[in-house]
């Protein structure tokens, strides 16, 4: 489940051309999260999230192709909805994130593909307990301009991906517990300072 991040995260550069060079954009951690999702025995569908994690996007508007994104957090951020769960997670079993532990979730874009005005593929490197993988987001550019409270330049988007846990060492009791989690990000960023 460290796995979102997300993503996190994460992904998503303007895709549309527009004439500048690369322009440094940081993540507003009060408007991103990554939630994931997960299949527990067949009964239900369980839900966690990391939110307020911090990430800089370097957004070329000239040729997205060549836009980066970084994110990293701590695992320990993870939000369940329940501490006993929270606290599983955090045992050997799965994460070993003792407290106190710097355990991070990183994302390193590695390629970006432009598929269509407001849309690309991100792939990236994710290193997820201690496990580095590609990963591919399927990112949407949902909007970018002035904002209008802040006034100034400032960007949103959403991304998905499916990841497995067997993949980062966290597929205990797959396949009862779904191995696959599906992974859903959205994140504003602001243009830097």
């Amino acid at each position: 489940m460290k796995q979102f991040f997300f993503a996190s995260a994460i992904a998503a550069l303007p895709f549309a051309a527009m004439a500048s060079e690369a322009e440094n954009y940081a993540l507003d951690p009060s408007h991103s999260q990554i939630v994931f999702t997960y299949n527990h025995l067949g009964y239900s569908t369980t839900y966690g999230m990391f939110s307020g994690f911090e990430g800089d996007i370097a957004w070329d508007k000239t040729d997205p192709a060549k836009s980066s994104v970084t994110v990293s957090f701590p695992v320990r951020t993870m939000l369940t909805g329940w501490e006993g769960r929270f606290d599983h997670f955090m045992t050997a079993e799965f994460f070993d994130a003792d407290e106190g532990a710097d355990e991070m979730v990183t994302f390193t874009s590695t390629d970006i593909n432009v598929t269509g005005e407001t849309t690309a593929v991100i792939t990236g490197d994710l290193t997820l307990n201690g496990v580095t993988k590609s990963v591919a987001l399927d990112a949407t550019l949902n909007q970018s301009g002035d904002h209008p409270m802040e006034g100034k330049p400032w960007a949103g988007f959403d991304a998905t991906t499916i990841l497995l846990r067997s993949d980062y060492d966290l597929g205990m009791f797959a396949p009862y517990i779904s191995d696959e989690v599906q992974v859903m990000i959205s994140i504003e960023a602001m243009k830097a300072d």
